[in-house]
């Protein structure tokens, strides 16, 4: 038998209301905190108000339902067709990349703990707070582990090698080396296959660091890219490339 919502036919006692708007706050900014970590567009404040407004409108739908024989489903598919042109606004076009996508869904959740806090369903709020928080901490990791590890053993027959030569100055040597690591470490079609440095025998003060890695396929385009980042980097002088081949003799 499915479960019936006793809605109350009357107005809610003034600390019922209370009551349910500061659990709806409490959950809302517990699941923006995990945004506002992150840095995110729809952070701490977004997410809370979000919470806070679904189970206004919530408890709006309990009067009309009480009073006047309205029915509440119709508050709640507006705010589920409202939250929805607020998450479109957070998704956002960089290049053929789309952004944003997580943390719209995540204010589309928000509304949801929002409506459970509005009709006084305080545990069923918490569990879904609780499985909204756990997937961005658990599933986060996880997915971007598999992504890269799919990502690069699809194709990987077709592992290209190239050489980068980075001359820079000795002095920002370490902030250059750092840079290319984390930025290697952060694609999921490049791989670092050895680092090493050479003084410069001809200008004092300068050093040549020498980078092997790898990429899936043959894909020029994306080496530019890194050389392009590369030449904002400070204490790079000059960065060059050259294809090595694609043998498994280039691993050694």
């Amino acid at each position: 038998m499915d479960k019936i919502i006793d809605i109350e036919t009357t107005f809610l006692e003034t600390s019922d209301f209370v009551m349910r708007i500061i659990v709806s706050f409490l959950l809302g900014a517990v699941i923006g905190a995990e945004r506002q970590w992150r840095q995110k567009s729809a952070g701490l404040r977004t997410n809370t108000l979000v919470s806070v407004g679904a189970t206004a409108y919530m408890l709006l739908a309990v009067y009309i339902y009480g009073n006047d024989g309205g029915d509440p489903s119709r508050i709640a598919a507006q705010i589920v067709t409202g939250i929805g042109f607020l998450g479109a606004g957070v998704i956002m076009k960089d290049g053929f990349n789309i952004q944003g996508l997580n943390t719209a869904a995540t204010i589309w959740c928000s509304a949801a703990v929002g409506s459970l806090c509005g009709l006084g369903l305080f545990p069923e709020a918490l569990i879904v707070s609780g499985a909204i928080v756990s997937v961005h901490l658990v599933m986060r990791p996880l997915g971007d582990w598999m992504g890269r590890i799919k990502s690069y053993k699809v194709v990987k027959s077709e592992e290209s090698f190239y050489i980068l030569d980075i001359v820079c100055t000795e002095k920002h040597e370490l902030g250059v080396r750092s840079f290319l690591v984390d930025y290697l470490d952060k694609s999921d079609q490049l791989l670092l296959r050895s680092i090493g440095r050479q003084v410069s025998p001809d200008e004092a003060g300068k050093v040549l660091v020498k980078v092997k890695l790898s990429i899936v396929g043959k894909q020029e385009k994306l080496l530019e890219s890194v050389l392009t980042e590369l030449t904002k980097t400070k204490g790079v002088k000059e960065v060059s490339w050259h294809y090595l081949g694609n043998s498994k003799e280039h691993l050694i």
